[in-house]
């Protein structure tokens, strides 16, 4: 029986094959562990195609039988990713069932990730992800520069439910692992890849290893990604959704014996791409020019939803990041395998974010974000013939820094220029954790599993912010002297925050499950879990609007609370007609405590039109759904012998709603104005999660010319979900799907591939994330229509902001690469 590998998987996709007609119980050594995973392209490609294996995964940091595992898992093998031209990490999020992951607004590369309802989409310091994505069991601290791209890629995990236990803070909705390939031991190789396609795409990707010495192995890949966008910015010239990146990665690997494993790596991406600028729903609002400013232009609504007039340039638009890992492991005992992961991560990211997308200095928005890291994880893992698990601890110590002006016009009393509201924010991050996970073996039907993290979150911030004159800081194109940049003065509220505050936040995250096997190819179980996400401060809230100026008042106006989830998960797991047919469902209840909603909107301070924060812990949202993945085997040796036709489709379902929402309504009509806490959840909707996932894909494979051909083809479907809690017409997606499709052949032995690739091939326009500064019904969220022009009413700035952003268009492409 041949064993194929599949970490994390829980019959993922099209990726999963079949089980074995014979069950297989994991070994000390049976299979590679998390950092120890084979890469045999023979065997990822029969698994991609349906061949008959025993699939094991290490979804629990330890090695076992896909049928053993309690937990909602997709995988997608780097076979199958060339397979279906996936490009980045976003691209599985098509087939992955209440899962969203996109391109956040106004960016090239920061990634938002939503899985059950669960997620986050600000990427500014003092706001963390409710999804945690990992690079080899590296945990990211931040959203910046993890639009990962899929070049060198061993498989794609997707963790769906929160794992608090096992892979700690910030995983309340779930995980997303990208792993990447390991070295082959068995001489030099060499490969070479390009993709040459619409839009100017040229991909080159380059990769290379060879041992060194008897257990001294290295490898390199690199990667040239390009395309000229899908549109242009007429007011600067350049082209918009252009993609100019150079990535690297290198590793090490040294095994001195049979029991002791260690390897380094390390990886950087420079991403020159140009700013992306956004879509203008509505023609400008500004039409009254004044001694001090003029907007006035005839700005209709562009006919392509890529083209922008963002007019802001600085900073000059580029990301640079990188780090280093070593792994370490060591068999102690044939049952007791030590294991450590050190790490080091740092980027940098310069961008000018034109929130109106016109030519005018109107709510622009240059920023620069700094993040370091530095983690270190060692554990235990236990693998007996009664008991399995792992135990461990981790440690976290990460610097997230953010500044960022927002240019506004703002009639001022006297004849000044525009205001700028500057920020300057700082968060240090200092974690760290105790956690253990095992399983008791009853019988060969039924098991115990029982787990538990001990987390200790401790946040520092300090968060200036400011208002200026047109010009913004020293950093972003201001200057410390009198004019240009100069900070208002104290009658004018020129120092809106000064703070300095640490929260320390602790919790228990358990797990626990019941699994019970009425036949080796049947599973059946029952889990609980916890996620937990520690609180923080929100570094646009203004200090001077609190209650007071008093510390305390101050704080407590611009810290938030944790977040918790706790879910109820019975899931099911077959292997049907004579294996022909592989079915995972799950049925879950999560409860979704002291939500964290950051946001933004306009303000006013001592007078003056300002850009504020607005945080809060909402209150309570519940979240139940469905999810079903199923693989089939159609058909074999139909037209060719050797040919087989198969089928794998994913069903999400999710009935998410808030059973209270917590905010501060204005009291209509109050002398003096005051507000009072509301509860507004019959007016709010989670946001980024649509209530049905679907995908379906036939695959037919036969051998042909000495080589094998695949031909591919998936409709993926995501009905309608906000982008925000309150509803935002202009913003709101309606339910759309997408259509793509794959033909590959490939030589024998893999020597040669050649394919033909086509992405969203009915060419559909679909939004993924905007802003709005539109006036609205505070309660309910409906635009404020302005009765003379039929059209709504700028609440920040004169022009207005009301702007999209999409998702890509068609593109297709041609592969081709060489192995040696």
């Amino acid at each position: 029986m041949r064993v194929l590998t599949v970490r994390a998987a829980l019959l993922g996709t099209a990726a999963v094959a079949a089980l074995s007609t014979t069950p297989a119980t994991a070994q000390p050594n049976a299979a590679p562990t998390d950092t120890q995973t084979s890469n045999n392209a023979q065997t990822q490609a029969q698994a991609a195609t349906g061949s008959d294996q025993a699939i094991l995964v290490t979804a629990r940091r330890r090695t076992e039988l896909l049928l053993n595992v309690p937990i909602a898992v997709s995988a997608y093998s780097g076979e199958q990713l060339d397979r279906q031209g996936a490009l980045t990490i976003t691209d599985v999020a098509k087939t992955t069932p209440n899962v969203t992951l996109k391109v956040s607004r106004g960016t090239n590369s920061t990634l938002t990730p939503f899985i059950r309802g669960v997620g986050q989409q600000d990427p500014v310091a003092g706001f963390e992800q409710g999804v945690g994505v990992y690079v080899d069991d590296v945990y990211l601290n931040r959203p910046q520069a993890a639009v990962l791209d899929i070049y060198d890629v061993d498989r794609i995990e997707v963790l769906r439910g929160p794992q608090g236990t096992l892979y700690g803070r910030n995983t309340i909705g779930g995980a997303v692992k990208f792993v990447t390939k390991r070295i082959p031991a068995d001489g030099t190789h060499i490969s070479m890849r390009t993709n040459i396609g619409t839009h100017h795409q040229a991909d080159f990707i380059v990769s290379a290893s060879t041992p060194i010495t008897k257990g001294v192995l290295f490898g390199v890949a690199g990667a040239r990604l390009s395309n000229d966008g899908f549109g242009k910015n007429l007011t600067t010239g350049i082209s918009n959704y252009n993609k100019n990146i150079l990535a690297g990665r290198a590793s090490l690997e040294l095994i001195p014996s049979d029991r002791i494993f260690f390897r380094l790596t390390g990886d950087y991406i420079m991403d020159d791409s140009n700013p992306r600028g956004g879509h203008r729903f509505y023609p400008n609002f500004c039409t009254v020019p004044t001694a001090t400013f003029s907007c006035v232009a005839s700005l209709p609504v562009l006919s392509n939803v890529y083209d922008t007039q963002g007019g802001l340039t600085d900073p000059t638009q580029k990301v640079r990041a990188g780090g280093v890992a070593l792994h370490a492991e060591a068999d102690i005992t044939d049952w007791l395998k030590f294991r450590s992961i050190s790490a080091y991560r740092k980027d940098v990211g310069y961008t000018p974010i034109d929130f109106d997308a016109t030519p005018f200095v109107d709510v622009d928005v240059p920023a620069i974000y700094r993040n370091r890291q530095t983690s270190q994880e060692f554990q235990l893992v236990v693998d007996g013939p009664k008991i399995q698990g792992v135990a461990g601890v981790y440690y976290l110590d990460a610097r997230a820094f953010d500044e960022f002006d927002v240019r506004l016009y703002t009639a001022l009393p006297t004849a000044l220029p525009g205001l700028t509201s500057s920020t300057l924010g700082s968060v240090h991050t200092k974690t760290w954790a105790a956690f253990g996970d095992f399983t008791y073996n009853f019988s060969q039907q039924w098991a115990l599993s029982l787990g538990g993290r001990w987390t200790n979150d401790q946040r520092t911030a300090y968060i200036l912010a400011q208002t200026r004159f047109l010009g913004g800081q020293p950093g972003l194109g201001g200057s410390n002297g009198f004019g240009i940049g100069t900070v208002l003065p104290p009658s004018l509220a020129g120092t809106t925050t000064n703070f300095n505050g640490t929260r320390t936040d602790k919790a228990f995250t358990p797990r626990a499950s019941i699994n019970f096997k009425p036949t080796p190819d049947h599973n059946l179980y029952i889990s609980y879990s916890r996620g937990f996400k520690g609180g923080g401060f929100d570094p646009r809230g203004k200090g001077i609007n609190a209650p007071s100026q008093s510390y305390q008042d101050i704080y407590n106006f611009i810290t938030f609370k944790p977040e918790k989830v706790d879910s109820y998960e019975f899931g099911w797991k077959a292997a049907l007609l004579d294996h022909r047919l592989q079915l995972a469902t799950a049925i879950f209840d999560a409860e979704y405590h002291d939500v964290q909603v950051p946001g933004s909107s306009p303000c006013t301070t001592s007078g003056l039109a300002n850009f504020c924060g607005v945080t809060t812990n909402a209150g309570k949202a519940r979240m139940r759904g469905v999810e079903i993945e199923t693989n089939a085997r159609l058909a074999q040796d139909v037209a060719t012998p050797g040919d087989r036709l198969s089928f794998a489709g994913s069903l999400g379902y999710l009935d998410g709603k808030y059973l209270s929402f917590i905010t501060n309504l204005p009291v209509p009509g109050a002398v003096p104005a005051r507000s009072v806490p509301t509860d507004v959840a019959a007016h709010r909707k989670l946001q980024n999660t649509p209530k049905w996932t679907l995908s379906g894909t036939m695959d037919y494979s036969t051998p042909l010319s000495s080589g094998h051909l695949d031909a591919n083809t998936t409709v993926a479907y995501r009905s309608a979900s906000q982008q925000f809690e309150i509803s935002t017409p202009f913003l709101d997606q309606p339910g759309y799907a997408l259509w793509d499709a794959n033909i590959i052949w490939r030589s024998a032995g893999n020597r040669y591939e050649f394919g033909l690739h086509a992405k969203n091939i009915t060419n559909k326009k679909y939004v993924t994330g905007g802003y709005n500064f539109m006036a609205s019904d505070p309660l309910t969220g409906a635009l404020i229509i302005n009765p003379v022009t039929g059209l709504p009413t700028p609440a920040l700035g004169k022009t207005g902001v009301a702007t999209q952003f999409y998702g890509d268009p068609r593109q297709v492409f041609l592969s081709a690469a060489v192995n040696f």
